[in-house]
């Protein structure tokens, strides 16, 4: 499995390895890991040591270009990959900003592979970035009443566990949400909660947000699609969807939960 530092795949790489899977952790730094292989996606031949013998692969993509030998390779070596995308691959190419999920979804679906891919609408750990602000007391962001729908990386972990040790998932679009979708400014009130403290919205500007995160960020598009999908979350709610309990025989974990089981990130 790719990703097994991450927030997601080092969850998945528990999971996993609460099953009883034999699990080969491939890592640029792999130490501590089971079966830990060093290497590099951006350099694919890194990635053959860690497939030799291996029968499936859990694929997270970096924040590097695409790498097409990399599927390429999976292909070679494994008869199945699951592959952590998001909930934006179907559509038109320049019609969102994730495109790098739409092509190598594109290039998976060209292999041989049974495959599955699991599109996420938005991880709740995307919230850490809130931080210094809910230590200060103020979070001050645009559109405080789009309402998400936000999922715990242990659901996405145990749907991905569960997806690589069982059959029948082929040609799978999984959509992963919560259970609910919270506006956000509930959601910075249900950090508060968690944290002992009251923390409240404050309202932003879109304009001066658009230039704050386009700093942040370095891609000004990239800003510009997130606070759009913002905006019209106002009006239509992000969506839910009940993949989880299909899939796991259980509700996704809810918003609050995830708030208390961080609480020590916001402190």
């Amino acid at each position: 499995m790719t990703g097994a530092t991450g927030n997601i795949g080092g969850r998945v790489l528990a999971a996993l390895t609460d099953t009883g899977a034999e699990v080969r952790a491939f890592a640029r730094d792999p130490r501590g890991l089971p079966g830990g292989v060093a290497g590099d996606l951006s350099h694919p031949d890194t990635l053959v040591p860690a497939l030799r013998g291996v029968d499936r692969v859990f694929l997270v993509w970096p924040g590097i270009p695409v790498q097409p030998r990399v599927v390429e390779l999976i292909a070679e070596h494994a008869r199945q990959v699951v592959y952590l995308s998001a909930d934006v691959a179907d559509l038109a190419d320049g019609e969102q900003p994730s495109s790098f999920h739409q092509e190598i979804e594109r290039q998976i679906r060209g292999t041989g592979l049974d495959w599955t891919f699991l599109r996420a609408i938005d991880f709740a750990t995307n919230t850490l970035a809130w931080a210094p602000q809910i230590r200060r007391g103020v979070v001050e962001l645009p559109y405080g009443r789009a309402a998400r729908s936000l999922i715990h990386e242990r659901d996405i972990a145990e749907v991905a566990a569960h997806v690589l040790t069982t059959e029948g998932h082929h040609g799978g679009k999984y959509v992963l949400t919560g259970p609910e979708s919270i506006q956000q400014a509930e959601l910075v009130r249900t950090i508060g909660e968690a944290i002992g403290r009251e923390v409240r919205w404050r309202e932003l500007a879109p304009e001066v947000a658009l230039e704050r995160f386009t700093e942040a960020w370095g891609d000004r598009a990239f800003a510009a699609a997130r606070l759009a999908a913002w905006k019209s979350f106002v009006e239509t709610p992000e969506r839910v969807t009940d993949t989880v309990t299909r899939l796991l025989g259980r509700p996704a974990r809810d918003f609050r939960t995830w708030a208390a089981e961080h609480a020590g990130d916001f402190r």
